[in-house]
């Protein structure tokens, strides 16, 4: 059996940027959940820091991680983020 791909982690949003970070994420958030070989998809804001959204991510294998990172690359939400910090580790889940 493939192993999981698992990404977890936060990502930290300037506050020009955060009303349409914020907005473009639900559209992020349903294109990547129809993706085939993703198990789970949240992006959750953080309870005390308004700029701050905690990521996690479950994908079938490998490949369907990297297919969502080449989806990702071509899609509106790169350009949009391209000023946000991403603090991510990436594992696999037996």
């Amino acid at each position: 059996m493939l192993a999981k791909v698992i990404l977890q982690g936060f990502i930290v949003v300037p506050d020009s940027d955060l009303e349409v970070v914020k907005s473009e994420l639900i559209i992020h958030k349903k294109l990547t959940l129809k993706e085939a070989g993703c198990l789970t998809f949240t992006v959750t804001p953080d309870e005390v820091n308004p700029h701050k959204f905690s990521v996690y991510e479950e994908f079938v294998d490998q490949t369907a991680f990297d297919n969502h990172q080449a989806r990702v690359k071509s899609s509106k939400w790169v350009e949009i983020t391209k000023n946000v910090e991403r603090h991510y580790q990436i594992s696999s889940g037996e």
